[in-house]
């Protein structure tokens, strides 16, 4: 079973390539209309700037990462079925107990293909301001949260907190990471653009 996992893993390359670009575009088009918005009450050589920023690399850096996570659930749920399989050997635990733990595992990779597909929207909305805010000479952003009761104790605290590109903040909890780069993250960098 973990044969046909780790195959089915490899021949989900174009698909997951596909997937994840189509993703990557669509994130992409919505920064890019946002920086318009915002330009349009820029100079035309800002404007022009920002259409023309170098966003290809941030982009296949980005799907490259995206497809190794979209292949890695079959992965993942092969080696869940592994340890399942080991300790049911272990426990002399029944086969139909390890068959409904097994088919358990189709809800946890379900639930880590929509962990993965809201934590990707974010990170790559938030490396794609960034890659634009750079390339028109921004140092930094305002940290920005959603505002709600859901959002983590640590990320209020760096609500509205200035943040430079070239450095990522340790947080309170011990994780370093930019707005909207992290799992689950709805937060999102606010660039300070030069006068």
């Amino acid at each position: 079973m973990t044969d046909l996992l780790r195959n089915y893993s490899e021949a989900l390359t174009g698909w997951a390539t596909r997937t994840a670009a189509t993703m990557l575009e669509d994130v992409n088009r919505r920064d890019r209309q946002a920086w318009q918005e915002l330009a349009a009450e820029m100079s035309h050589e800002l404007q022009q700037e920002i259409r023309h920023a170098p966003t290809g690399v941030a982009m296949r850096g980005l799907l490259d990462e995206q497809v190794t996570l979209i292949k890695s659930m079959p992965l993942d749920a092969a080696k869940r079925v592994h340890e399942l399989t080991l300790k049911g050997l272990e426990d002399s635990t029944r086969a139909s107990e390890i068959a409904k733990e097994i088919a358990a595992s189709g809800q946890v990779t379900a639930s880590r293909a929509n962990l993965i597909a809201r934590t990707e929207v974010a990170r790559s909305a938030s490396v794609l301001t960034q890659a634009r805010a750079e390339h028109v000479g921004s140092d930094g952003y305002i940290w920005r949260t959603a505002g709600d009761g859901d959002v983590r104790h640590s990320h209020k605290q760096m609500n509205g907190k200035f943040v430079r590109w070239d450095s990522p903040p340790k947080l309170s909890d011990g994780t370093t990471t930019h707005a909207g780069q992290i799992y689950n993250c709805r937060c999102y960098p606010e660039p300070v653009l030069p006068e």
